[in-house]
């Protein structure tokens, strides 16, 4: 609703509910529905797959290594689950086996 703030899902502070960052701890998609990285499509923690587009929603953490859900961040090292090709330098979700921009080959784990 309009004019009526949410809590964050990361740090617990109400911000407004079109907020793309938390304005108090930076992180990304603060309020709402989990959605899918591929198309978008509302998911749930316990799910293994989405709903829409059947992506595996298990990820191995770039940062730590550790298996994650596929949400925005790491449920164990607390990074965000992007990668960097080694080519171009873009970053990227971990969803594409090369990267989109430039072609190259990206060595993902996934959970």
């Amino acid at each position: 609703m309009p004019g009526y703030k949410h809590p964050c899902r990361y740090c617990g502070q109400l911000i407004p509910s079109d907020s793309n960052t938390c304005p108090y701890c930076s992180r990304v998609n603060p309020v709402g529905d989990l959605r899918c990285p591929r198309c978008r499509h509302p998911i749930q923690r316990d799910w293994q797959k989405c709903s829409s587009c059947g992506l595996k929603l298990g990820v191995y953490c770039p940062s730590c290594g550790k298996a994650a859900f596929f949400a925005d961040y790491c449920e164990s090292c607390g990074a965000r689950l992007r990668i960097t090709c080694p080519n171009c330098h873009t970053e990227q979700l971990p969803i594409y086996e090369r990267c989109p921009k430039c072609g190259n080959e990206l060595a993902l784990k996934r959970g």
